[in-house]
């Protein structure tokens, strides 16, 4: 029986994970810890929650005195927990600073005092920086162009310096864009096709000719999985989709169907520093851990739409959250008041 603690699992990702191992691992035990920010919720871990091998803590992965009480006996930890919106890190990048740099670091600490055998640190294909050709290994040197994406880097770092120094066994894994139900409706999908369905602008930085590679939220949970399990010790696995995508292409194929008039598209002044394209290569992991895709966001899309056109009652509270107050006011301009949120691509 393996006793595991994940961090950040009430968020997208995160609780996604902490669903797919309990039905996969009937004899091992969850600890989800989460400080339940905007982004974070209970109700995303569904019947987790009504698990007796499941138990929720809210709590901060900087809180060492937690950390302290939450991790004898531990077997293993996988870390999601993160401030992950590349927007909000350009408007202020404290939190994100506190959390995944600070966070990484003391929750990293805390699980070699406690001799903690597994470490997965989470983290994304945004540290690589823009590629404008071919793929990058895991080898590539890191180059993040947004505080939040240097903000991983740094926690990428702060993880895999235990390791050399320590012999602490962390892993680290960067994965592309994900989609799939429960995604935070500031993000770009989830954005997208709310705003698609409220017949409502679809914003897109620049000429939307940005490219990102997607991939389903379960086939990212499947890779991690294997690496906590059979990953090597000290290694980083890069995790990506099938296929590249044009932000402008898939803003088409959201309109397209549901039927709605391609002049929703609204093309908004270009982010600082936005990335044009990433591409992790994910040979490695394929090769050493057997890991393919199994839900090609081609195929996938239109039950992606369906599940946001069919939970109205979970994404519009959250949505009108997320764009109220401050974070509103800061983007009225750059989207002539008008979108409902973020042109947000990464």
């Amino acid at each position: 029986m393996m006793k595991m603690l994940v961090t950040g699992g009430a968020g997208f990702i995160g609780s996604h994970f902490v669903k797919h191992y309990l039905s996969r691992h009937p004899a091992d035990r969850v600890t989800t810890l989460d400080k339940l920010t905007y982004a974070g919720h209970k109700e995303n871990l569904g019947e987790a929650m009504r698990s007796p091998r499941h138990r929720f803590v809210k709590g901060d992965v900087r809180d060492s005195g937690a950390l302290r009480r939450l991790l004898p006996g531990v077997d293993a930890v996988v870390h999601f927990a993160a401030e992950t919106h590349v927007d909000r890190s350009i408007l202020s990048a404290d939190d994100f600073i506190q959390t995944n740099v600070q966070g990484t670091f003391t929750l990293a600490n805390a699980a070699r005092a406690a001799g903690v055998r597994r470490f997965v640190h989470v983290s994304t294909d945004e540290v690589y920086g823009s590629v404008a050709r071919g793929r990058t290994p895991e080898s590539h040197l890191l180059n993040p162009s947004s505080p939040y994406a240097a903000s991983k880097a740094a926690s990428d770092h702060m993880a895999l310096s235990l390791w050399h120094t320590f012999a602490h066994p962390v892993m680290v894994t960067r994965c592309t864009n994900n989609f799939g139900p429960f995604q935070y409706p500031e993000k770009f999908l989830p954005l997208f096709i709310t705003n698609a369905l409220e017949d409502r602008p679809l914003p897109l930085y620049g000429r939307g000719t940005n490219v990102r590679n997607w991939i389903h939220v379960l086939d990212h949970c499947e890779a991690v999985e294997l690496v906590l399990r059979r990953g090597r010790a000290g290694e980083t696995y890069n995790i990506a989709g099938d296929r590249e995508w044009r932000n402008v292409d898939v803003a088409g194929r959201i309109l397209k169907y549901l039927g709605k008039p391609r002049a929703l598209l609204q093309f908004v002044k270009d982010r600082p520093g936005h990335d044009l394209r990433y591409a992790p290569d994910d040979r490695k992991i394929r090769r050493e851990l057997g890991w393919r895709i199994r839900r090609p966001f081609g195929r996938e899309l239109p039950a992606l739409i369906e599940w946001y056109r069919a939970n109205e009652d979970w994404w519009k509270p959250l949505k009108a959250a997320a764009f109220k107050d401050y974070y509103k006011k800061q983007y009225a301009g750059r989207l002539r008041g008008e979108s409902g949120g973020t042109a947000e691509t990464s």
